[in-house]
Formats: structure tokens, sequence, C-alpha cells
């Protein structure tokens, strides 16, 4: 699975992160409203009505849009 210590970095360095868990899921993070749960490898994401706790064990893997990225296409 992907590498917490990197998704947090990618996520503070892009503003957003597109993640995929291993039931096939997308979901997309934003800096403003996602935390990091170091002690516990998990990834909490306030979603206003609702907060979702994911285990970092159970995402496949991430990527960035790449529209909006100067230079990239």
């Amino acid at each position: 699975m992907v590498n917490f210590k990197t998704l947090k970095e990618s996520l503070d360095k892009n503003g957003e992160v597109m993640i995929r868990l291993d039931n096939g899921e997308k979901i997309e993070l934003y800096k403003h409203n996602v935390s990091f749960n170091d002690s516990t490898q998990e990834v909490v994401v306030d979603a206003a009505k609702e907060t979702y706790w994911i285990d970092a064990n159970k995402i496949a893997y991430y990527w960035i849009h790449r529209e909006g990225i100067e230079g990239k296409k």
C-alpha cells in the first residue's frame, strides 16, 4: 500500500490528492479538510457533517490532477 509519510507530503505540496482504496473507491483529499494521525496511520477527512477515518493500509495508490499545474498536460 502507499507510504503514509509520502502521501502526507504530497497533499501538503499539491493541495489536493486523489486516492483509490483497496475496494476500488476513489476519494479526493483536500489540504483544508484533511489531517493525518501519525500514531494510528489514519487519514482523517472532515466532510463538514461527517468525519471519515481512512486506514492508510487500505489506500492502494494516489495521484494528483495534472490539469491546472503550470506546464503539465
